[in-house]
């Protein structure tokens, strides 16, 4: 199911912004939609880093043979060969069973995620090891579907601003954040869209 504001954040976008319009328009039918539990989410994120999506794939399916529930617990309860031996590099398992503790621990506020402004819950995932802004981000986007959040360090929409906006020139991170303000309050919306733009095919983080 979309996210609620999906219809509404569109339409919007289509009517201010004429190149976002026909974007839009030319993707119908298909939506954001939320991604699993907030640990296995971010576990399948630590996972796929610089990596193929065909080699995360198998490693990942290597990790929820060790852990068929997927619960912190499992993991942060397995031993780093283990973990290693699922096809991670050394600092992929530790990341993965630092994620873990954290989530055992308590150490995240992940109940209160829900009721915090956006930075704020970046701050308190880029605590963990292996979680970057970027990460968090997506985390954002994809598992708390939060409307307004422009992702300026991920190549792809840079690339598709750039082709959309700017012909294809290289222009600063500046004039793509100053483009990229008549999209709020649905900046996610519009990353996502621009996203399609390149790859019809929806991803998952």
């Amino acid at each position: 199911m979309a996210a609620a504001y999906w219809i509404r954040a569109k339409r919007a976008l289509a009517r201010s912004d004429p190149v976002m319009g026909r974007i839009i328009r030319a993707h119908p039918r298909i939506a954001l939609e939320p991604r699993g539990e907030p640990f296995h989410t971010l576990a399948r994120s630590i996972v796929s880093q610089q990596i193929s999506v065909k080699a995360a794939a198998s490693i990942w399916a290597r990790v929820v043979a060790l852990a068929p529930r997927m619960h912190p617990e499992e993991i942060a309860g397995a031993k780093h060969a283990e973990l290693a031996a699922c096809g991670l590099s050394g600092r992929k398992a530790e990341y993965l069973a630092g994620l873990a503790r954290h989530f055992v621990d308590g150490t995240l506020h992940l109940r209160a995620w829900n009721r915090m402004e956006d930075e704020a819950v970046i701050a308190d995932l880029v605590q963990v090891r292996g979680i970057g802004r970027w990460t968090a981000e997506m985390f954002l986007m994809f598992n708390l579907l939060r409307p307004d959040v422009l992702p300026l360090a991920d190549l792809g929409l840079q690339r598709a601003i750039r082709i959309h906006y700017f012909k294809g020139r290289k222009v600063s991170l500046r004039t793509m954040r100053r483009t990229a303000e008549a999209w709020a309050p649905w900046r996610s919306v519009a990353t996502w869209y621009l996203w399609r733009s390149l790859d019809p095919i929806p991803v998952e983080y």
